[in-house]
């Protein structure tokens, strides 16, 4: 009875402790959150650029390991699938009636463009040191500059004109035309991110009447529709790790995409723009510790012109720069 007595005793004085442990967690992430929110909003917004450019770096790292065995379009499935398991909350939250659309065939148009072009990025990741595939993806806005001016009928400013051009001469740089020709993995390459800049536009036109989680329901949904008959006929099963790894790939994808999101929606476009240049540093740095890559003299010097003159072209986009 004694021993009872006590145990009961010792039980009830340590239920305080308890609760006082399970008070003080929200607490605590009450104080992270408060010292979060008191950053400045484009300090923040750095620092998830800096944080997103580093996950969609280590996805490229996956996919150029996974590389060896498994072929892009296996990577896309399970890049796509996924990321649908990850966002089907939200994809739930928004329902039946948020995700029905009136323009399925734009959607249509956008998706197939995308998913070529993401063919084209991870074919160029297992095929090219990571830092000149990364810095060829850095043309994208070059090529948006035109397909907007296309497309949108959009009128630029003489100087953003020349920047474009200053961009095209630093892809060149980085391609190296010469007497043994031009590498066709560097074609697809830029090709790929002609592709990219023209599923923008899209996006652009889409906006004004489609939700950001609408968009992302019908790439997702379609990206597993498309690869899941080529991926069963490839015929290889994942192993061990391997599972994990693809799974990291469309983890790392979609936090690093949520990251992207975020920065550009709580900090100035031209105050956290340059921040997504670290992904060079991560690939670089990466491709060198991981894979043995040294970038050449040529990919420096064709990635510096290509980041100088999306950054000037980014700042005019962000100003408003039209007309004129």
């Amino acid at each position: 009875m004694m021993v009872g007595a006590i145990s009961h005793r010792e039980a009830s004085l340590d239920r305080p402790r308890e609760a006082s442990k399970t008070a003080a967690a929200p607490g605590a992430a009450a104080r992270i959150g408060g010292l979060w929110l008191a950053l400045p909003a484009n300090f923040r917004g750095i620092l998830l650029l800096a944080g997103g450019a580093f996950l969609l770096t280590s996805s490229d790292v996956v996919v150029k390991a996974l590389g060896a065995k498994f072929a892009p379009h296996e990577l896309s499935f399970y890049r796509y699938m996924t990321g649908m398991v990850v966002l089907t909350p939200l994809f739930v939250r928004l329902g039946w009636n948020g995700l029905k659309t009136a323009r399925i065939g734009v959607h249509g148009l956008r998706m197939g463009l995308a998913f070529v072009a993401q063919l084209g990025v991870f074919y160029t990741i297992i095929h090219l040191p990571l830092a000149d595939a990364t810095a060829f993806m850095f043309s994208k806005p070059l090529f948006t500059t035109l397909v907007a001016v296309v497309v949108l009928s959009e009128l630029v400013r003489a100087r953003r004109w020349i920047a474009t051009a200053v961009g095209f001469l630093g892809v060149l740089v980085m391609m190296r035309p010469g007497a043994d020709g031009i590498d066709p993995v560097a074609l697809i390459a830029v090709g790929t991110a002609l592709l990219f800049a023209i599923a923008n536009v899209l996006i652009r036109i889409l906006a004004a009447t489609e939700p950001t989680a609408r968009m992302l329901f019908y790439y997702h949904i379609g990206g597993v529709a498309v690869f899941a008959g080529p991926t069963l006929w490839a015929g290889h099963a994942p192993v061990g790790i391997e599972w994990l790894l693809l799974l990291a790939i469309g983890v790392l994808t979609t936090g690093g995409m949520f990251c992207y999101f975020r920065a550009f929606s709580i900090g100035e476009a031209n105050a956290v723009g340059p921040a997504e240049n670290l992904r060079l540093i991560y690939a670089a740095a990466l491709g060198f510790l991981l894979f043995a890559e040294i970038p050449s003299p040529w990919t420096v010097l064709g990635a510096a012109i290509i980041v100088a003159s999306t950054y000037y072209i980014a700042r005019a986009e962000a100003r408003g720069e039209r007309g004129g």
